[in-house]
């Protein structure tokens, strides 16, 4: 048996193994040689049930700049979905690894550092953006590191991620845990709360500001959620679009001006070809959706900004109702990769497409500290076991899961803990 302090908490016992069960501490710091995880293999590409299996895998080594993280809980977000199906792209394509384990979004502590890294210590409680780069080019030093062409999204585009005991990860992709969270409130926010940030704060001079109006698509989601916040925190105006009519008090409650149900219209897909009939139909459609925008922001003045992810259903109508010389800013393509839009009100109306990919340390460091003051709520809707991580995409993949923000257990062995402390007693008790 060894015995290990944590940082400033009660010593606990813990022996040293090369295996542990999921929710069983290791002694602090201590590495061992396997670990167990979710996996995706190429032959297994399909629905979540059948891609995701759970595998017992060697536990990864971490270089000079890079940290080990013993994972708490995890978010569950679309990429889990795709790297699943292997669509639009298989992720081995990228990573050519024998196996990848899925999920971009983590809170954990930090188990192992390599020797260049100064900023953190074993000990210490944090949670993981998904942002990676090779930090050695212009874009990574005095430019924008997204720009980078080693940048890649860590948990999807690398074959390492968040479903499973430990996880490896760069240095810079840390930040600080908001100390008043739960392990699963804290793992389920940084992938789309960040995205939200860029999105609405990252490309000037587009940069959302007070008094603005937004059209906010998936008002009711992940991405959704955190977007109408932050809106709000900004003192612009938020108008979300929801699909079903139960979501519509949850909107409102985080701080959204009015809402709209798309339920309510007609004019959702590809663009009709420009002056049919087909498409004046469209149009006489599209421009109720306008009107009904209006009915929020006063006559004749439509969104200064479209935030914009379902892709092919919503595309035409976003660039549509966004005013002369307004942005269109679009991070995803849920519905579909096929956007199509009447482009003589884009030129004409000097409007801008932008888009939009997660963020840099800098603005997800700066959407954390929302966090972290309280100024933001993490929208945590479900909170799925270990063994329910199959299901939670598969409810993802199905539209069935609740408002908000879902995560899984990973480490942490109940829900509700919220210190080291409380979960060295919780894993006794499992025991």
């Amino acid at each position: 048996m060894a015995l290990d302090l944590t940082t400033g908490e009660a010593a606990y016992a813990a022996e040293r193994k090369d295996l542990y069960a999921m929710g069983e501490m290791p002694p602090l710091g201590h590495v061992p040689a396997q670990m167990h995880a979710w996996t995706i293999r190429r032959e297994r590409h399909g629905e979540p049930e059948k891609a995701f299996q759970l595998e017992v895998v060697e536990t990864p080594a971490i270089d000079s700049g890079e940290v080990l993280v013993l994972v708490m809980a995890a978010g569950v977000n679309y990429n889990g979905v795709w790297a699943g199906l292997g669509e639009p792209i298989s992720p081995f394509d990228g990573h050519g690894a024998a196996y990848h384990i899925a999920g971009s979004d983590a809170a954990g502590i930090v188990w192992a550092v390599g020797d260049k890294v100064k900023r953190w210590k074993v000990g210490d409680e944090v949670v993981i953006h998904c942002n990676q780069d090779d930090g050695d080019d212009e874009e990574c030093n005095g430019g924008d590191p997204m720009y980078s062409p080693s940048q890649r999204i860590w948990g999807y585009e690398t074959p390492d991620g968040s479903f499973a005991q430990f996880t490896r990860v760069q240095a810079q992709q840390l930040m600080p845990r908001p100390q008043h969270l739960t392990w699963e409130e804290s793992a389920c926010y940084t992938l789309t709360l960040a995205t939200a940030y860029r999105m609405l704060f990252g490309h000037e001079p587009h940069d959302l500001k007070p008094g603005q109006n937004v059209l906010v698509w998936g008002a009711s989601g992940g991405l959704g959620s955190y977007a109408i916040q932050l809106i709000n925190t900004a003192g612009a105006n938020a108008i979300g679009v929801i699909s079903d009519e139960s979501k519509r008090e949850f909107v409102m409650s985080l701080g959204a001006k009015g809402v709209i149900n798309r339920n309510d219209f007609s004019c959702w897909g590809q663009l009709p070809k420009v002056n049919t009939a087909e498409y004046n139909t469209w149009l006489k459609e599209a421009r109720r959706f306008g009107k009904a925008i209006w009915d929020i922001t006063g006559k004749g003045k439509n969104v200064d900004m479209v935030f914009e992810h379902p892709g092919e259903a919503t595309f035409p109508v976003s660039s549509l109702v966004c005013k002369k010389g307004g942005m269109v800013v679009i991070c995803a393509g849920t519905t579909g990769f096929n956007c199509t839009f009447d482009v003589r009100y884009m030129w004409m109306h000097q409007k801008r497409l932008q888009g939009s990919h997660f963020a840099h340390l800098k603005q997800a460091s700066a959407a954390n500290n929302l966090m972290v003051e309280r100024r933001l709520d993490p929208c945590m809707s479900e909170c799925f076991t270990w063994a329910e991580i199959p299901l939670a995409h598969t409810k993802m993949r199905r539209n069935e899961h609740k408002p908000g923000n879902m995560a899984v257990l990973v480490q942490a062995p109940a829900m509700g803990l919220r210190t080291f402390a409380d979960t060295i007693e919780a894993s006794r008790e499992g025991r």
